[in-house]
C-alpha cells in the first residue's frame, strides 16, 4: 500500500481548495491560518509539487489541485459514511436525506434550523454527494434530485421550478476597477473580464455554459468575440461563486441559490438577461415508505420553504 499523506494536511487542503482560502479554511478547521498554510505545505512536499497559485489578492488551485480535489472530496465522503456505520446503535429518530453537496450548502443547510425547531425528534442527516445512490439500497429516507423527473418506484414532487442561470460578480466590478478595468454595463463587456467556468461532470448535458448563455444573450463568441477558452474551471459551482464574490471573475449561478448573497452585497447580478434550465429539482423518496411521518413531515416543510422562496 502506498504511504498517504497526514490527514490534517488533506483536511486542510480540501477546505483551503473549497474555500480559496486558507483564512476561511483557518475559521472551518477552528485552527490559524499560518497553521493551515503549514499544512498545505506540508503536503505539498510530499506530493512534490504546488497545489495553490498564490497570487497577490487571490488563491486558486493548480492543474494538479484540480485533479486531486474530487477524489479527495469523494475520499471524506467516504469516510464519514464509514464513521457513522461504525456508530454503536443506530437512531431510530433519524431520517436520511441525500442531496448535492452545493443545494445543501446553499439551500437545505440554511434552512435546518427551522425544520429542527419544528421537528426536534427528528434527527437530519445529511448524505450530500454528486452521485445518483440508490435510495433503498442506501437506506436513504429522501432525496433531492435535479433532472426531468420520472424516477422509477420513486413519489416525487418538483421542489424548485422556474430555475435559470445568471452571471454573477463581486459589486466591484460592475463600475470597473480602480479605472482599469471596464464596467460590466452590458453581455458585451464579459470580454473585458476573467470568465469563471464549471466543470460539471456527468450534468454537463442538462446544465448551461458559458457558451450556451452568451449565445441566447446574443453575444459573439467567435474569433473577434469573448475567449472561452479563458479562465479557471473548478469542479463546483460554489467554488466558482467564492472566486466571484472575492472579485477574480465572472461565473455562472443558479438563480435558486445566490438570493441571500445579492440581499447580503457579496454578489451582483450585472444583466438582467437569465438562461432558463428545462430540468427542476425534485423530492424524492421510495414509495413504500413515503408516507413515514418522520418523511412526510421532512417533505412537507421542503415544500413549504420553497413556497416560501418563490
Amino acid at each position: 500500500m502506498a504511504m498517504l499523506p497526514p490527514l490534517n494536511a488533506l483536511r486542510a487542503f480540501e477546505a483551503a481548495a473549497r474555500h480559496l482560502s486558507f483564512k476561511k479554511a483557518a475559521e472551518e478547521l477552528n485552527v490559524t491560518p499560518a497553521a493551515v498554510s503549514h499544512q498545505i505545505k506540508t503536503l505539498e512536499e510530499f506530493v512534490g509539487q504546488p497545489l495553490f497559485r498564490r497570487l497577490t489578492r487571490a488563491l486558486l488551485l493548480t492543474d494538479a489541485g484540480q485533479r486531486a480535489l474530487p477524489y479527495l472530496r469523494d475520499g471524506f465522503e467516504n469516510l464519514a459514511e464509514a464513521a457513522g456505520h461504525m456508530q454503536a446503535a443506530p437512531d431510530t429518530g433519524g431520517l436520511t436525506v441525500s442531496v448535492a453537496p452545493n443545494f445543501a450548502a446553499k439551500w437545505l443547510v440554511p434552512r435546518l434550523a427551522r425544520f429542527h425547531a419544528a421537528y426536534p425528534e427528528i434527527n437530519v442527516r445529511i448524505d450530500a454527494t454528486n452521485q445518483v445512490v440508490d435510495l433503498d439500497r442506501d437506506a436513504i429516507d429522501l432525496g433531492i434530485r435535479y433532472g426531468a423527473g420520472g424516477y422509477a418506484g420513486m413519489r416525487e414532487q418538483p421542489l424548485l421550478e422556474d430555475v435559470s442561470v445568471v452571471p454573477v460578480c463581486s459589486p466591484a466590478l460592475i463600475d470597473g476597477v480602480d479605472g482599469e478595468t471596464p464596467p460590466l454595463k452590458t453581455p458585451d463587456d464579459l470580454r473585458h473580464h476573467q470568465l469563471l467556468h464549471v466543470n460539471w461532470g456527468q450534468q454537463a448535458n442538462s446544465w448551461p455554459d458559458w457558451a450556451m448563455w452568451l449565445k441566447a444573450a446574443g453575444v459573439d463568441t467567435g474569433p473577434a468575440g469573448i475567449d472561452l477558452t479563458r479562465g479557471p474551471v473548478f469542479s463546483q459551482e460554489q467554488m466558482a461563486v467564492e472566486a466571484a464574490k472575492a472579485g477574480q471573475g465572472v461565473t455562472l449561478a443558479s438563480s435558486a441559490f445566490i438570493g441571500d448573497d445579492i440581499a447580503a452585497g457579496t454578489l451582483a447580478k450585472p444583466f438582467a438577461f437569465a438562461l432558463p434550465i428545462a430540468f427542476c429539482y425534485f423530492l424524492v423518496a421510495p414509495e413504500r415508505t413515503a408516507d413515514q411521518p418522520k418523511i412526510k413531515a421532512f417533505w412537507d416543510w421542503a415544500v413549504k420553504e420553497a413556497e416560501a422562496v418563490g
